[in-house]
């Protein structure tokens, strides 16, 4: 599989992209599937660019910072007055104040639209082909199609329709765009393969009931997206229901023991994952996920003493209270989501040489004190044995050696709260193991949809439609109760659709699911830490001004969303 990836992605990169985004147009360089290829190598140089741009949709800046910076579970102050300044972006983000010209807008929106784009060619060109993957590509092309589709519909408000690379796209929002992404899902699912045939890095039969069961969810927010209150027809999370169901029942996919594994350097074969971003070191992935948030002064590996983290965002003190009032009297780290030790010396001071092969930093929220591989001149310090020496860390490489790398709960936008050591931090995803600079070669899959969801999302719908709450919180404790590699979460003995959500929260934090999970539940237009605006219009994005100023040659054809 790895060779047949790495083949795929190898013709990929001879793909040219045309410069205009908005119109979905693209060009396909005659050398890359003229007669000199066979038709198997043609197949794969078409249905790899429709995967390809997953990891830069997938970028700590972008659809990371959209879907959880603009939440409760994310905060990104300007740090110490020198870092993530970024002409006040992340400030803005968080507050629900952004504008057509942030970049990060931009670029988010280029990625779908170049994706969905590519996705048009690979469809078109593989009408013709003769190869023997022709209609398996070309089903897997139509259902990525969809999903980035889905992705635009859920952040900008719309989808574009378009199946000749030719003819310019039409414009669809709410129901009609619901029921467009459907009929795509739909007319795929008999073709695409199990997800033990061709893994979760490719679109599966588990992958289109998922995203289905996602848009059924989503469908009452999708068509009227200001609207007050949203009401979830019995039709559509009965849909929800029978489509959770399928894939509960394949056994296409089974819950981790081992919660952080899901996110670990070999998770490509975590049987939780449905779909996902893969990002194997041989793919050229990114490890952004790992080092966004941690401090600068953490070096994870012991290979590599330049590989680092930068004091990016936090979880806000909303969300830790949210854990905090969970479980009372008890630490959150009793659960085995929130926390895994990996490192002795918070436990024993004296356990302060380690074996290189040993050396790993904590994973979850990440609170207090930190310890790590001490530097000097940038080598790391070595103790009499050749081990790798470990202490309490602080703010070397700024120059603040008097400044201790001790996370603080406070975190905001004054002075104080904006300091490098403000705020508890995340490491969910495993620093890439060959990530010599921190933020390339990342080795974990990004998670898009794992089992978990599923059950969570059959749990909610059953809430919703008939309050079946004896169901749902089966569901969700079966969830709690598979994290057997440690001690499991106790089980809950109530279930609604108030701690329906916050278990949601403790499940998915930092999977880029926060937003939407909030708009559905009715929290977005709530208060926290630094943000007060409630309005409405800003559960969606900004359109672009580049996009829309890129097409005014055709007027009335692209409409800034209202509230921008």
């Amino acid at each position: 599989m790895k060779k047949k990836i790495s083949l795929i992605l190898t013709v990929a990169s001879l793909l040219f992209i045309a410069p205009g985004c908005t119109n979905l147009d693209e060009q396909v360089l005659d050398e890359t599937l003229n007669a000199n290829l066979a038709p198997e190598e043609a197949a794969n140089g078409l249905i790899a660019p429709v995967y390809s741009l997953l990891p830069n949709l997938f970028q700590h800046t972008t659809y990371f910072a959209l879907n959880e910076i603009s939440t409760d579970e994310a905060i990104l102050p300007y740090r110490g007055g020198t870092d993530w300044g970024d002409n006040g972006i992340y400030l803005a983000l968080h507050q629900h104040n952004t504008t057509s010209t942030d970049p990060n807008v931009t670029t988010t929106w280029n990625t779908l639209a170049q994706a969905i784009s590519r996705s048009i060619t690979a469809i078109s060109g593989l009408k013709t082909s003769t190869a023997s993957t022709a209609a398996l590509y070309s089903a897997e092309a139509r259902g990525m199609r969809a999903y980035y589709n889905m992705v635009m519909l859920d952040m900008f408000g719309i989808a574009f329709v378009k199946d000749d690379p030719n003819v310019e796209s039409v414009i669809i929002r709410g129901d009609e765009a619901v029921k467009y992404i459907e009929s795509e899902l739909l007319a795929i699912e008999p073709v695409v393969q199990l997800k033990s045939a061709v893994g979760p890095g490719r679109l599966n039969k588990a992958a289109v009931w998922g995203l289905l069961a996602r848009l059924y969810l989503n469908a009452p927010v999708y068509r009227n997206i200001y609207s007050p209150t949203f009401t979830f027809p019995a039709e559509d999370m009965d849909k929800v229901i029978t489509y959770t169901d399928k894939i509960i029942a394949s056994g296409q996919a089974k819950l981790s023991a081992d919660y952080f594994s899901i996110f670990g350097n070999a998770n490509h074969n975590n049987e939780e994952l449905i779909f996902a971003v893969d990002q194997r070191a041989d793919l050229n992935g990114h490890n952004r996920m790992a080092y966004f948030s941690i401090s600068g002064d953490q070096f994870p590996l012991a290979a590599y003493p330049a590989a680092n983290g930068t004091d990016g965002p936090a979880i806000t003190s909303d969300f830790y209270q949210s854990w905090v009032q969970a479980y009372g009297a008890v630490d959150p780290s009793r659960d085995p989501r929130f926390y895994k030790q990996n490192m002795s010396v918070y436990t024993n001071a004296a356990d302060t040489c380690i074996n290189d092969s040993d050396y790993k930093i904590n994973r979850g929220i990440l609170r207090g004190q930190q310890y790590g591989a001490l530097r000097v001149n940038g080598a790391f310090v070595r103790c009499p044995d050749g081990k790798l020496k470990v202490g309490k860390l602080t703010y070397v490489t700024r120059n603040r050696s008097d400044l201790a790398v001790n996370f603080s709960e406070l975190i905001d936008f004054t002075t104080a709260g904006s300091n490098y050591n403000t705020g508890f931090r995340v490491e969910k995803y495993e620093f890439g193991s060959e990530s010599n600079t921190g933020r390339n070669k990342g080795d974990a899959d990004i998670v898009i949809l794992r089992l978990a969801d599923i059950y969570m999302m059959r749990a909610e719908a059953k809430l919703r439609k008939s309050n079946d709450a004896a169901s749902a919180l089966a569901d969700v404790n079966f969830v709690r109760a598979s994290r057997t590699a440690t001690l499991a979460p106790p089980a809950l003995t109530t279930m609604n659709l108030d701690l329906l959500f916050r278990e949601r929260g403790f499940e998915f934090y930092w999977e880029m699911l926060r937003r939407s999970d909030m708009i559905r539940f009715g929290k977005y237009e709530g208060k926290w830490t630094e943000k007060t605006n409630a309005d409405v219009k800003k559960r969606i994005f900004p359109i672009p001004q580049t996009a829309i100023d890129g097409a005014s040659n055709v007027a009335g054809y692209l409409k800034q969303n209202d509230g921008y």
